[in-house]
């Protein structure tokens, strides 16, 4: 019989400093600074899905509430704001209907205006955007980065960061099973890390291969 388990793991919420930079180490450090009240105060964000950019925002949007700004966050959509709001982020931009792309696009002024910070993120660079052409150009006056997947060395490292913030330790081994035979995506690894865990806790047995194994079995048999 499977023991019920209470919800005692600590969450894992994006934040700058959980991030693992790998070829982006400018651009975090670029969005440090913008925090800090210097640098440029728009960023358009791109890269394959899995490559960081929804946890750079939500990790921007988190340093900003700790510094006590008001900052919003929304996927898909354009947040509403007041005059107070110092940091938006806008994500997945392509997924804008044509409404929301001249939200965005006056959006984009107001903050120009206020001095706020605005960061938004899509698939594409901004020229091969499918969108209103002047909000396609406005994306592209503020700093464009590419964000780039980290290899499977700086995969490891964050697989056992997300561990180590779950309150286990990931053998080597674990992590290398995990890497050959899950999903390629960093979002989906720390996912089998994450149910991997639970099972771990539900039989009581430290993490290892074969419960990894059990863990994508059943991943498969429920597809």
């Amino acid at each position: 019989m499977s023991q019920l388990l209470l919800d005692i793991a600590p969450d894992s919420q994006p934040t700058l400093d959980n991030f693992v930079a790998g070829r982006n180490l400018e651009l975090l450090c670029a969005l440090r600074r913008a925090l800090s009240g210097s640098g440029e105060r728009g960023f358009y964000l791109w890269g394959e899905n899995g490559s960081g950019k929804s946890h750079l925002l939500q990790g921007c949007v988190s340093a900003a509430l700790a510094a006590q700004c008001s900052a919003v966050y929304a996927c898909g959509s354009v947040p509403r704001m007041d005059a107070s709001t110092a940091v938006v982020a806008v994500d997945d931009v392509e997924s804008l209907d044509d409404a929301a792309q001249i939200e965005l696009f006056n959006l984009y002024n107001r903050m120009r205006e206020s001095g706020g910070m605005l960061l938004v993120s899509g698939r594409q660079a901004p020229l091969h955007l499918d969108l209103r052409d002047d909000l396609r150009t406005r994306l592209g006056w503020g700093l464009v980065y590419q964000v780039h997947c980290l290899n499977d060395a700086e995969k490891a490292q964050a697989l056992a960061q997300h561990a180590q913030s779950r309150g286990f330790a990931l053998p080597q081994e674990v992590v290398q099973y995990l890497l050959r035979h899950g999903r390629r995506d960093l979002p989906s690894l720390m996912a089998a890390l994450d149910a991997l865990d639970e099972h771990s806790l539900r039989l009581h047995r430290a993490p290892s291969v074969p419960l990894l194994k059990e863990v994508l079995q059943r991943e498969l048999e429920t597809k």
